[in-house]
C-alpha cells in the first residue's frame, strides 16, 4: 500500500528535502518530511502573514467555507468523502464501518449551521470578531484569535484534529497542526479541501505529523520527539492547544514559554450510571443497546467511552442479569461494527484482563465474565465499586450499587479525570445526583445515545469552546463610567 502523506503545506512552500516513513499494523504507512530550520523559519513566517490576511475575512465567509467541505465529507457522491473513506481505517487502526460510522458522526457538527450556532451560543453577536461592537454606556469591545496557533492532537478517536483546527480558523487564527498517529488522515484531507473553497484558508493551514507526543491511547503516550519546528512553533505561537495523556502534556507544558497561553486536554475517563427506573423488561433492553453503543464507538478510545457502568439495584433486572443483556447486544453491535485490527499489545491486554477476571470467577467472589471466543466485546461483572479502569477494546466493568446517590463518593479518588456520565433513569434523584457528581468533578450530563457525540458548544472539560483562543479588547469611552465613581476617584487627586 502507498504511504499516505501524513502532511499538507501551504502553497509556495518549499518541496521538503528529506521524508521518513513510518509503518503501522495492518499493513498501512505514513510518509512525513524532516524539514530543516530554515525551512521551519519559513513556514512559520508564511503562516503568520496568512493569519493576518485571514483576520481581514468575515468570520461568517470562514464558517461558509468550513460548511461546506463538511458537506463534502457527508455527501456519499462527493469524491473528498469516499477518498477520507478509504484512508481513515488503514491510518486510524479501525474498521471500514466505524469509519463511516464516525466520519459522519464528525461532519455533522462541521457543518455551517452547526458551527453558526456555535459561533452565536459562544460570542451573541459574532460580529465582535470582526470589529470592535458597542456594548452599553459607550463601551466597545473586541474578541480577536492569535494571528498563529499550534495544535498538538491525539491518536485516540480521528476527527479531534479537525475540530481543534477549525476552533481556530473560525476565530482568524492561522493554524500549525501536529496530528496524532490514528488522526492524521482526517485533517490532511479536509486542510486540503479548505484550501479548494477560499485561498486565505490554503495558506492559513498546515498538517505536519512526526512521531513523539503522541498519546498512543487515551491513558498515557510517549514524550519526547522534540523536532526542529516543534522547538520554533512553541517559541512563536501566542498559543498551544494540546489534546493527550497526562505524560505527554506534562512534557509539552514543561517545554512552552510562560508566556504563551496554553489549553490542554489531557487523559479523561467517562462512566455509565443506570438507576432502578430504567431496569423494567423492555426498557432494560433498549438502554443495554445505547449503552453497547457508547462502548463500543471509537472501540472505546474517547474520553467520552465509558469504563463502568454502575448499575442500582431494585429494578425489575438485576445487575448482573443486565449486564448479560449488555454483552448481548455489544456482541450483536460487533458484527456491525467491528473491532479495528488491535496491535500485538493491545490484544494481549484484552486477554490478560479476561484470565485474570475468569479466575476470579473461579475463585467465588462474585465476578461474572462475559465474553466469546471470536470477538473482543467483554462485560466483566464485579461486586465491588470501586472504579476500575478498561484496558479499552471495548472492555467493559458492571458493578452494582444499592444507591445511585453512592456513586459521587466511589469516584471522588479519580476526580481530576472525570468528564462524562451517561445517565439513565434517576427518576426525581436527577437533580441531586448531577449536583453531587458535578461538585465531585464530572462536566457533562447525557444519555448513552449522545455520549459519543458531544455538540460542537460543549464545555469541553468544565471551559468554554474558545477559552485560551481569544483575546479579549475593551475600549472605554468616558461615558460609560459611573458618574459617582468618577467624581469620587478625581476627588482624591
Amino acid at each position: 500500500m502507498t504511504p499516505f502523506d501524513a502532511f499538507l503545506l501551504p502553497p509556495g512552500c518549499e518541496r521538503p528535502p528529506v521524508y521518513e516513513v513510518l509503518e503501522l499494523s495492518g499493513g498501512a504507512s505514513l510518509r512525513y518530511p524532516v524539514l530543516p530550520a530554515d525551512q521551519c523559519e519559513s513556514l512559520l513566517s508564511g503562516l503568520e502573514d496568512a493569519g493576518e490576511a485571514l483576520g481581514r475575512v468575515p468570520v461568517r465567509s470562514l464558517s461558509r467555507s468550513i460548511g461546506r467541505v463538511a458537506d463534502r465529507l457527508l455527501d456519499p457522491a462527493d469524491p473528498l468523502r469516499a477518498e477520507a473513506l478509504e484512508m481513515l481505517a488503514p491510518t486510524a487502526g479501525i474498521s471500514p464501518e466505524m469509519a463511516d460510522a464516525v466520519l459522519a458522526g464528525m461532519a455533522c457538527d462541521w457543518t455551517r449551521e452547526r458551527l453558526d450556532e456555535l459561533l452565536d451560543r459562544e460570542f451573541g453577536s459574532v460580529e465582535v470578531l470582526d470589529a470592535f461592537q458597542p456594548l452599553d454606556g459607550g463601551r466597545m469591545v473586541r474578541a480577536r484569535g492569535p494571528v498563529i496557533s499550534f495544535h498538538v492532537g491525539s491518536g485516540t478517536v480521528p476527527g479531534v484534529g479537525v475540530t481543534s483546527m477549525i476552533r481556530a480558523l473560525l476565530v482568524k487564527s492561522a493554524v500549525l497542526l501536529k496530528p496524532g498517529q490514528g488522526d492524521v488522515a482526517l485533517p490532511v484531507l479536509f486542510a486540503r479541501a479548505l484550501g479548494e473553497e477560499m485561498a486565505e484558508l490554503s495558506h492559513a493551514v498546515a498538517v505536519v505529523y512526526w512521531p513523539g507526543g503522541d498519546t498512543g491511547g487515551d491513558t498515557g503516550g510517549e514524550t519526547g520527539g522534540e523536532t526542529e519546528l516543534e522547538t520554533l512553533a512553541l517559541e512563536r505561537a501566542p498559543v498551544v492547544v494540546a489534546y493527550g495523556g497526562d505524560e505527554a502534556i506534562a512534557s509539552l507544558r514543561a517545554r512552552t514559554p510562560v508566556t504563551t497561553r496554553l489549553v490542554t486536554y489531557h487523559h479523561r475517563v467517562s462512566v455509565g450510571l443506570v438507576g432502578r427506573e430504567a431496569l423494567g423488561n423492555d426498557r432494560g433492553s433498549e438502554v443495554a443497546r445505547a449503552a453497547a453503543y457508547a462502548v463500543s464507538m471509537f472501540d472505546q478510545r474517547g474520553c467520552v467511552s465509558p469504563h463502568v457502568l454502575y448499575v442500582e439495584e431494585g429494578g425489575q433486572v438485576d445487575p448482573m442479569q443486565w449486564a448479560g443483556v449488555l454483552w448481548n447486544a455489544m456482541a450483536e453491535l460487533e458484527i456491525e461494527l467491528p473491532v479495528g485490527p488491535l496491535n500485538p499489545q493491545d490484544a494481549s491486554a484484552v486477554h490478560q484482563v479476561r484470565g485474570v477476571a475468569e479466575m476470579r470467577e473461579a475463585s467465588g467472589t462474585g465476578t461474572r465474565v462475559f465474553r466469546s471466543d471470536d470477538g473482543f466485546a467483554t462485560v466483566i461483572f464485579e461486586p465491588e465499586p470501586d472504579f476500575v479502569l478498561s484496558c479499552l477494546s471495548r472492555v467493559v466493568y458492571v458493578k452494582p450499587i444499592s444507591d445511585l446517590m453512592e456513586v459521587p463518593e466511589v469516584l471522588r479518588g479519580i476526580a481530576r479525570h472525570l468528564q462524562t456520565v451517561a445517565l439513565e433513569g434517576s427518576g426525581d434523584r436527577r437533580s441531586a445526583l448531577t449536583e453531587a457528581l458535578g461538585r465531585v468533578g464530572v462536566t457533562r450530563f447525557t444519555r448513552f445515545r449522545e455520549a459519543p457525540w458531544p455538540p460542537p458548544w460543549w464545555h469541553h472539560d468544565g471551559a468554554s469552546v474558545f477559552a485560551g483562543l481569544v483575546r479579549w479588547i475593551d475600549s472605554e469611552e468616558p461615558s460609560s463610567y459611573s458618574s459617582t465613581c468618577s467624581s469620587a476617584r478625581h476627588n482624591t487627586i
